[in-house]
């Protein structure tokens, strides 16, 4: 648990390479497009999550609790709502449009990560809970508004000595 609460964004990160990966091979720019946004989704929300977490300023259980069990050390800012848990519906739910089978392994990670934050003593459910919420709200309100553009420019790259970064799919030949 110690692993997951610490260093778990890691293991989505890989994920979100992994996503990339697989809509690059499949010459999907929307999926390499949506396998982008979650990363740009992960932060956006994270600074979405930095002045509710102020206004809020929810005393972390180990504050509260000066008597309580913790696994990890941790600063003793506001919690509401856990910064993992947001950076990790965030990319679980972009996740998902890209490929369901890594969206349900992206959301069992994120689901870990924000279980582990409860059980290491950072947190309270209800701080995970809303991360998760968060994170997954921006992620699909981005991909719902801005991946079609956004795919727009991915196509465009696909002309551009960028190309490899978006298709693995051979240049077509030129009538």
């Amino acid at each position: 648990m110690e692993f997951f609460a610490k260093d778990g964004v890691v293991l989505l990160a890989v994920a979100l390479v992994a996503g990339w990966w697989i809509a690059r091979r499949a010459a999907s720019p929307r999926g390499v497009t949506i396998a982008v946004w979650g990363a740009i989704a992960a932060l956006i929300a994270l600074v979405i999550a930095q002045p509710i977490s102020s206004a809020v300023n929810e005393k972390r259980p180990f504050v509260a609790i000066p008597t309580a069990l913790t696994l990890i050390h941790h600063a003793s800012d506001a919690g509401f709502p856990s910064d993992h848990a947001t950076a990790s519906g965030a990319v679980a739910a972009a996740l998902v449009f890209v490929s369901w089978r890594l969206g349900i392994v992206a959301w069992l990670l994120a689901l870990i990560i924000a279980f582990s934050r409860v059980y290491v003593g950072v947190h309270y459910p209800q701080d995970v809970v809303a991360g998760l919420a968060l994170g997954a709200a921006v992620a699909c309100l981005g991909v719902w508004l801005l991946v079609p553009l956004l795919t727009r420019i991915t196509d465009w790259l696909q002309g551009t000595p960028l190309r490899p970064l978006v298709t693995s799919a051979p240049r077509p030949a030129n009538p």
